[in-house]
């Protein structure tokens, strides 16, 4: 299989894995009826982390960026390959972007599908569209956007400095990074910290039939694509001052 085709594979599964868990711990928490309803913020934080986890052992062959946030940084960084034998071009760019879109999108529909009966049953459309995508505490686009830059520049920026010292931790250092984020800095826009994360599940809120559901809030969704690539590709340049 060349580089695209490894690109598509992995980083659809990777990133579908991702979403999948995330979603899911999400609609756990906040569902009516379900097990974990009220399991509160904590319990969201660890299951993200938990679900990069998983979703880095899925595409651990791509390099499992599983996040645009997470191309750009590399691409900013001036590295020459974005995994081994997977050089930086501008179509393995866009396989990395077209399959993390599209697995976040899947991802979320199985989550959907393993919560159904709960979404029917839930009466709130802010806790159906929260399942689903992020969105901010206090509405003020410039202050969500610098919260998401922040919360994705500590991410990416110690992604890549894992990559360039040396750790026995693999996945678990990444996944206790994102819990970290989520419970520090999330607290404002939900902590996207990754576009597909968000566009994706959004996407599948707008084409899933579920009652009560209300709008997918589309004025908002600029912020957690913007803010998470500017504060990947800062973590890129800055990097290279400490690797």
């Amino acid at each position: 299989m060349g580089p695209i085709g490894t690109i598509l594979l992995h980083e659809t599964a990777g990133t579908a894995m991702l979403l999948l868990l995330g979603v899911g711990v999400v609609a756990n928490a906040i569902l009516a009826k379900t097990k974990g309803n009220g399991g509160g913020w904590l319990m969201i934080s660890f299951g993200w982390g938990l679900a990069v986890f998983a979703g880095v052992y899925v595409a651990y062959k791509s390099g499992a960026h599983l996040n645009p946030a997470v191309t750009f940084g590399i691409l900013s960084s001036g590295a020459t390959e974005y995994a081994p034998g997977i050089p930086i071009t501008v179509g393995t760019t866009f396989a990395y972007l077209f399959a993390q879109l599209l697995g976040a999108t899947i991802g979320a529909i199985l989550a959907w599908l393993v919560y159904k009966k709960h979404y029917d049953a839930e009466g709130e459309p802010g806790n159906i569209l929260g399942t689903f995508s992020t969105g901010p505490e206090v509405r003020s686009y410039g202050w969500n956007i610098l919260a998401e830059v922040i919360g994705t520049f500590v991410l990416v920026f110690i992604i890549l400095l894992f990559g360039g010292t040396p750790s026995g931790l693999g996945p678990l250092a990444v996944a206790l990074v994102v819990v970290v984020i989520g419970a520090s800095l999330g607290g404002p826009t939900g902590y996207a910290i990754n576009p597909a994360r968000d566009l994706g599940p959004r996407i599948a809120h707008t084409i899933l039939p579920i009652p009560n559901k209300g709008s997918s809030d589309w004025s908002y969704a600029w912020v957690p694509i913007v803010g998470p690539i500017l504060g990947g590709v800062l973590a890129g340049l800055v990097s290279n001052a400490f690797i």
